[in-house]
């Protein structure tokens, strides 16, 4: 077992608290509105935030109540979610871009009492599920633009989020949030998170404040960080990945959170922050790889050249840590930087990256390799909701590409005869609400199952599959399908790839075109389109994909190889229950949805 964490004993809000104290005036969020980053200093913060959770307790939040909050990442959603644990509550997030069905579910079986929405079209999913949440007392609305055009009736359940603030600012016993703070535990539960439900209906996990802080030492110590570190804030506050950069490290350590005026500004938003630490999905990086693409078809054949040449000179050392160059490495990087990297690095906005990180499902080694090779410092890491956040990273001096490193500080981990990943320590969560079944299958003496096979390559973790998602061929023969799904993802013009093989004779698959990528392919061929199913059904596009296919398998196995595949003539929806909130494919979903087509393939 390994030695506990050197943080302060103290959970997320007191962490507030002291650092309020120590580091009054510094800024700790900075949040843009029209235009404009406004500061804000850690005292702010912390009044802010104690000033909400006393208003939420004079709107008639119980005691451990559950307070829900529906909004992209701004700074009210932080100021709710300390403000609610200031009091003593718990907060649960729910993702702005689920309907009314997903989020009636997760704010009626999370028993939320009050729920502060964003605007009024998340306002609307609320009342349009009333009915069924016969718990919720009180609704909070940050954007006030629609507010009048409730009758007065529905007007009654709702309050503003200044107002919210403001009364308890005026009207609030400061002495109960002192009270409160003085009382809490690290074992307190502190945050509910959702799992996906990707093959079923979402669990909600509880996160104690133990979870929290012990999950934040092993993230500092392996990525570097410290209190000069800055961070944009945009992927869904109710993922823990972002709450790991959001709230849990910069709390503990000090270190400034910055919040853009919506995730339709990111890539503006990136370049005017210039972050030294940034997060994103698979598919983030995947568009900015693909992005670039774009970019590199419209350059002069010169600027072609120069960076073909500048990809080929640098791809030689870039696994190498840059302590370890040589004299003539460092002196090619230079010139590659002058002539090239530098305007690629300042178009994703990460040119000041002292560490970006990949996490939350497969990425193609192709896209992590491309990052490092342009200077992007591109570290893949594991964790899951259940652990609170990371749990594996790779040394940022050690990257083995197509791994997720090796564990944090404070994981025990072990490897089961399955090839399953079990892990142990003070971040394991501690069980899902309302459903005690599960959580004796997900925790074994005190072991997360956490259902991902591994196995060891150059002293590091490789991520095989999901356990329940390893196939088998009708010869016989053993499957991972996120590997060949992700040598066919590597391609900039294939955005989804689902691969069919259980049972089966060989491998085929369903296949999402890039259609910004594809579609600027083929305004660059003159090939007429008029919208996505136009472009996928015309001949030369088959074949491009046709082509990207067989450059796929030519990277696997022969087993492997996707022999046939179907082009889906519309992009994958979450309101089709086709994808999760966070961009999961539902297989399950999409292989009753798409049955004709899958059956075509064997025909």
């Amino acid at each position: 077992m390994q030695p506990s964490s050197p943080l302060p004993e103290l959970t997320l809000p007191q962490m507030l608290r002291e650092q309020a104290r120590s580091r009054a005036h510094e800024v700790a969020i900075r949040q843009k509105d029209f235009g404009i980053w406004k500061p804000y200093s850690w005292a702010q913060y912390y009044d802010r935030a104690r000033h909400f959770g006393l208003g939420l307790k004079l709107l008639g939040l119980s005691e451990h109540g559950h307070v829900g909050v529906i909004s992209e990442n701004r700074i009210e959603w932080v100021l709710a979610q300390m403000g609610t644990g200031v009091v003593g509550g718990v907060t649960v997030g729910v993702y702005p871009t689920s309907p009314t069905s997903e989020v009636s579910y997760v704010v009626g079986h999370a028993d939320i009492e009050i729920v502060v929405c964003e605007d009024q079209e998340q306002t609307d999913k609320i009342l349009e599920a009333l009915h069924e949440l016969p718990r919720l007392r009180k609704i909070v609305i940050i954007e006030t633009k629609g507010l009048r055009n409730y009758p007065e009736e529905t007007r009654a359940l709702i309050s503003t989020f200044a107002e919210v603030e403001e009364m308890g600012a005026r009207h609030g016993d400061h002495s109960y949030a002192e009270k409160i703070l003085a009382r809490q535990q690290l074992d307190d539960v502190g945050l509910m998170i959702y799992t996906s439900g990707s093959t079923g209906k979402p669990k909600g996990a509880l996160i104690s404040y133990r979870n929290m802080r012990g999950v934040v030492f092993g993230i500092i110590e392996r990525l570097r960080l410290s209190g000069q570190t800055s961070h944009l804030s945009y992927l869904p506050l109710c993922h823990v990945a972002e709450q790991m950069c959001t709230t849990f490290v910069p709390t503990y350590l000090g270190s400034q959170v910055n919040f853009g005026e919506s995730i339709r500004t990111v890539q503006e938003d990136l370049r005017e922050v210039a972050p030294s630490m940034f997060l994103g999905v698979p598919r983030i990086w995947e568009k900015m790889h693909a992005a670039i693409s774009i970019k590199i078809q419209d350059a002069s054949r010169l600027q072609q050249g120069l960076f073909n040449w500048a990809m080929r000179t640098c791809e030689k050392f870039t696994d190498k840590p840059r302590s370890d160059w040589s004299a003539a490495e460092k002196l090619k990087f230079a010139i590659s930087y002058a002539l090239v990297l530098r305007s690629l690095q300042n178009f994703t906005g990460l040119r000041k990256a002292r560490v970006a990180l990949t996490g939350a499902a497969p990425i193609p080694p192709e896209v992590v390799r491309f990052f490092r090779v342009i200077g992007v410092p591109l570290l893949e890491v594991y964790g899951l909701t259940e652990t609170t956040g990371m749990v594996t990273g790779h040394p940022p001096d050690k990257v083995v590409i197509g791994t997720v490193g090796t564990p944090t500080h404070g994981v025990d981990w072990r490897i089961a005869e399955s090839g399953e990943l079990q892990v142990r320590g003070e971040m394991v969560f501690v069980g899902y609400y309302k459903n005690p079944e599960a959580t004796l299958q997900t925790v074994q003496d005190g072991w997360l199952q956490t259902g991902d096979v591994v196995r060891e390559e150059q002293g590091q973790l490789r991520i095989v599959d999901r356990l329940k998602d390893i196939m088998i061929t009708a010869g016989g023969k053993n499957l991972t399908p996120s590997e060949i799904e992700n040598a066919m993802k590597a391609s900039p013009f294939i955005k989804e790839c689902i691969v069919v093989a259980e049972r089966r004779k060989f491998v085929g698959a369903l296949i999402q075109i890039d259609y910004e990528t594809v579609g600027k392919w083929a305004e660059s061929r003159r090939i007429p389109y008029t919208h996505f199913r136009s472009l996928v059904e015309t001949p030369a596009v088959q074949a491009l994909i046709q082509q990207e296919v067989d450059s796929g398998n030519r990277k696997l196995a022969q087993v492997s190889h996707v022999r046939k595949f179907h082009l889906l003539t519309k992009e994958l929806d979450h309101d089709d229950g086709e994808v999760t909130a966070t961009m999961k494919v539902r297989r399950s979903s999409i292989y009753k949805t798409y049955a004709e087509e899958i059956e075509a393939l064997y025909v």
